[in-house]
């Protein structure tokens, strides 16, 4: 039995009824919303409790309400880790009183006794708070229920917010409903949620032709890379490459003496997961690579693939850990018709499941002790959930600051799965999202709830697994546009390079999307010095990414309606509305393309039929725009898009730039 009336029901944000934390960055508000009601026409108060794990007191902030029973209120995150709130309800009976008394006193009927009896309300509250607040709130009652004073006055009196703002503060806790249990907000930094990710290969950065690449070659690249605008370095496994069943180039079964191998093929002689490859220099190199990065605000992040060779040290020590086939062999990875003898996965349900994960954690644990924050996690969906679980929270446990990346090209609901185990970024499908409606139908589903709460895309035109069609056939227009996408649709995105920037295309074979050559079996010698590359435009769209705050976030995005399939358009605003930014993108990297872009003015915080200034941050054009309809075109040779800034105050033709 209980005397709590209140109802509080579908608080949001929640991932699947509260199992998972939803996800912010440091910096960004948190806008809970929770259906809170009761019985009868009783006024009910809401308040927002929130507070970070380590600390035991609770904040309170009074919720809104927005109508049909749904109340609003916001908090911002200023720590690493894990935040919790909940929502608690009750019954304002001094509210409810006040909002009688106004409508009785305005239908001209006798108020005395309902006066008297706000005064027993305020009353009561004062027997449960401090002295200074006690004393307020009898004054008021006195005041209220003298029959003395002008009943006007008393009325006025009697709808004063003090009172009951502090009323509020101080519920009945016999009557208050609160929500159980709370709910938790995972934390990250900032890179979690806007970062610029580049990816080479180690081994290919010789500075001589046929020469096998250092980190101290890679350490003379950060020039180059800082150049171009990225803030993330990501580098393929680092470790020892197995010798037995080692692949020669382009996926050839069979190698040949001095064929490098493949680097996920981890594990040799001179060690496994926690040793480097010999030939790329020591972990002393390793460190200094670390740090010569961090100077240019650069990040390493390092592939962690859970997987060995035949000859990684885990396959001697424990051969328990690998399933075994009916003849005695240790199973090797198998996709039929394809097989990877070089590559045996680690059984997760062996019986000495705890020793491997524990072990598996270990290797976190080395690399983060060196030094780095960021894992890219080579398929993890073909790795226990379970694991995944556990280890994340293991790690972020006492290093709240590291950012673990999904490189999950899988089905919907195990990518969104892994999200919610933890992993802070993820791939996704944007490299086979080339139409408008693919692109639209993709973000909106993305950038919508549930998903956005705990899912955070990382984009990515091209991968060294991933050469698409688009990209084969579209020549530089297609590697511009699709940059421009990747780089304003989503706040975190990466390429593989070189071989993006100068526009490597040729597949290994028609209708594969494998590249020729491909950097994954042998060393590759890259003309970095090319003029064709597009490192120059690449580092355009880094520099008015680093300059405008909407492309740093994935909220805020909105589609407007184009009446050509060819191009489409869409906006970022901030979170206070005084910023915007509007992409339109011919997603034809052939022909010119033209048409009517109509544009929502009130997402973008335009009054109608106004006219307002359009700065392309690409080419450094100033248009004028007027009105929610105007015409674009579009030549993919030339610039296959705008990215303009919206100038909201153009008042007079002396505010345009181009008038002096």
């Amino acid at each position: 039995m209980s005397k709590v009336r209140v109802v509080i029901e579908n608080i949001t944000p929640q991932v699947d009824c509260g199992r998972f934390p939803a996800k912010r960055a440091i910096g960004e508000s948190v806008a809970v919303e929770a259906d809170v009601f009761t019985d009868g026409h009783d006024a009910v108060a809401a308040t927002l409790f929130y507070r970070h794990e380590s600390t035991p007191e609770w904040q309170a902030v009074a919720m809104s309400a927005l109508g049909n029973d749904r109340w609003q209120a916001r908090f911002t995150v200023q720590t690493l880790g894990r935040y919790v709130f909940t929502v608690g309800g009750w019954v304002d009976h001094l509210e409810s009183w006040r909002q009688g008394l106004a409508k009785k006193f305005e239908a001209g009927q006798d108020i005395e006794l309902d006066l008297r009896q706000g005064a027993t309300l305020a009353r009561a509250v004062a027997e449960r708070v401090r002295d200074t607040e006690a004393r307020a709130l009898l004054d008021w009652a006195t005041a209220v229920s003298d029959p003395a004073r002008n009943r006007e006055e008393r009325v006025v009196l009697a709808q004063s917010d003090t009172v009951h703002q502090l009323s509020r503060r101080r519920p009945d806790p016999q009557t208050v409903a609160r929500h159980e249990p709370p709910l938790v907000i995972d934390v990250d930094r900032e890179r979690a949620r806007y970062s610029t990710w580049y990816e080479l290969f180690p081994r290919s950065a010789g500075r001589s032709p046929g020469q096998h690449g250092t980190f101290a070659d890679v350490a003379a690249l950060l020039p180059e890379i800082s150049a171009m605008g990225f803030d993330v370095l990501y580098l393929p496994p680092i470790h020892p490459i197995g010798v037995t069943e080692r692949k020669g180039p382009n996926n050839n079964p069979k190698s040949a003496a001095g064929d490098p191998g493949s680097p996920w093929a981890i594990g040799a002689a001179e060690g496994g997961h926690k040793s480097i490859h010999p030939q790329l220099g020591t972990l002393e190199d390793f460190r200094g690579l670390l740090a010569k990065a961090g100077e240019r605000g650069i990040e390493l992040a390092l592939d962690i693939a859970f997987q060995c060779t035949p000859d990684h040290p885990y396959v001697r020590e424990h051969p328990e850990w690998f399933l075994k086939r009916a003849d005695g062999t240790i199973q090797y990875a198998e996709n039929p018709p394809k097989k990877y003898q070089d590559i045996y996965p680690f059984w997760f349900e062996t019986p000495d499941w705890k020793a491997l994960w524990t072990e598996l954690k270990s290797v976190f644990e080395f690399w983060i002790a060196q030094g780095v924050r960021i894992f890219r996690v080579d398929n993890p969906h073909t790795k226990s959930f379970a694991f995944w679980d556990w280890v994340i929270a293991e790690v972020r446990r006492t290093h709240p600051d590291v950012i673990f990346l999904a490189e999950a090209f899988t089905r919907p609901k195990v990518m969104y799965r892994l999200a919610k185990a933890g992993f802070t970024q993820s791939y996704n499908y944007f490299p086979w999202r080339n139409t408008k409606r693919e692109i639209e139908t993709y973000f909106t589903e993305v950038t919508s709830r549930p998903v956005c709460e705990f899912f955070r895309a990382n984009l990515w035109p091209n991968t060294p697994d991933i050469l698409p069609e688009y990209l084969q056939f579209g020549g530089r227009p297609a590697f511009m546009v699709r940059l421009v996408l990747a780089a304003t649709l989503g706040a975190s995105y990466g390429i593989y390079g070189p071989a993006f920037e100068l526009m490597e295309s040729q597949p290994r074979e028609a209708g594969s999307e494998e590249y020729l050559d491909s950097e994954k079996y042998q060393v590759r010698e890259w003309n970095r010095s090319n003029p064709a590359s597009l490192k120059e435009f690449i580092a355009r769209v880094n520099r008015i990414r680093r300059e405008n705050t909407p492309l740093q976030s994935d909220l805020g995005l909105a589609f407007h309606r184009t009446d050509n399939d060819s191009l489409i358009a869409y906006s970022k605003s901030n979170s206070a509305g005084t910023e915007s930014v509007l992409v339109v993108a011919n997603v034809d990297p052939h022909y010119v393309q033209a048409g009517w872009v109509t544009i929502d003015l009130r997402s973008l915080g335009l009054p109608a039929e106004t006219t307002f200034q359009m700065d392309d941050l690409l080419s450094g054009a100033r248009f004028l725009w007027r009105g929610s309809r105007n015409f674009v075109s579009l030549d993919p040779q030339h610039s296959p898009a705008h990215i303009f800034r919206v100038r909201r105050r153009v008042r007079t033709e002396r505010d345009f730039d181009y008038f002096l």
